[in-house]
């Protein structure tokens, strides 16, 4: 006896486009409503401007909020500030991350891979925060870092490298150096991944092609191999830079009292209540990555993620 399931089912599959929109509604409700939706209102709060004396948001269309932000030298080096970070963490874990995916995807045997995969894996089951904080406490003045460096007789090496301008600090747990060891910790594994991933689809027969061609392995690396895992090196920096760009936490808990983006769209709109202003300074590292994904899709990355 035909049900009316049955007879449902019956229909949608015979119409594979109908099928497909309502399994992915769900998903494209909360992507439109929430995700876009928010971002929207993000965007409408940044054009309305806050009185001066009263405090109330003014619900007009003004450029106040753009203007006050571009107008203090002190916003541009925040910006910049983190720019230059998000960078600076992008670069450096793609250049710790790359042999270790090469060596994941060439070298390593099937009984090897697996422990590679949860060693690199591992640290992303632990507490964020907990890592966060454990790191304040390895690279504290009084922390275990110190005392090995004592011990090894190379504390002034360290002294030496706080004592640098601008990156320097009273310790590694209150410096840019620190807080830049932090971001590259958390985020490397997401740089790892999708490089490794790019290297594991290259065809072997590329590599044997290239050898035989009298291609050594220096040639066939920068010729075959690198250009082929670069959009996964750019599909890793997507992760790294955006990931870098919107944090607040670590900056907040590692360094000195030096604002990042995050850090100041959270004191406008909690602490100074200046919701206009934190909306407006949230759109900058929307707009960065925006130019970041067009460089990028033109790269090839999404082709590796």
């Amino acid at each position: 006896m035909t049900t009316t399931f049955d007879k449902f089912f019956t229909f949608l599959f015979y119409r594979k486009g109908l099928a497909i929109f309502l399994l992915l509604a769900p998903l494209l409700i909360w992507l439109g409503v929430v995700y876009l939706g928010s971002l929207f209102t993000l965007l409408i709060q940044s054009f309305f401007s806050i009185d001066s004396f009263s405090g109330v948001i003014k619900r007009e269309f003004t450029l106040e909020s753009y203007y006050d932000l571009f107008r203090q030298s002190t916003n541009w080096d925040i910006i910049i500030r983190t720019t230059t970070m998000a960078f600076t963490v992008t670069v450096v874990s793609a250049i710790i991350a790359f042999p270790i995916a090469y060596y994941m995807a060439m070298y390593a045997g099937p009984k090897l891979k697996p422990i590679l995969y949860l060693g690199v894996m591992l640290p992303l089951w632990s507490s964020y925060l907990v890592k966060v904080y454990s790191w304040k406490l390895i690279m504290a003045k009084e922390g275990i870092l110190t005392w090995c460096l004592n011990e090894l007789g190379l504390l002034h090496v360290l002294d030496a490298i706080l004592s640098l301008p601008v990156i320097g600090g009273t310790s590694l747990s209150f410096s840019y150096i620190g807080m830049f060891l932090v971001f590259v910790y958390i985020w490397l594994p997401y740089m790892i991944l999708p490089i490794q991933a790019s290297l594991e689809r290259i065809p072997k027969s590329l590599l044997e092609a290239s050898s035989d061609l009298g291609g050594g392995p220096s040639q066939t690396f920068w010729k075959v191999i690198l250009p082929l895992a670069f959009p996964g090196v750019v599909a890793g920096s997507i992760f790294t830079f955006s990931l870098t760009l919107g944090d607040y936490i670590i900056p907040t808990i590692i360094g000195n009292s030096s604002y990042f983006i995050g850090m100041a769209v959270y004191t406008h709109q909690g602490t100074a209540g200046n919701i206009p202003l934190a909306a407006a300074f949230s759109v900058i590292p929307i707009i960065i990555m925006m130019v970041y994904l067009m460089i990028a899709k033109r790269l090839g990355a999404f082709d590796a993620l």
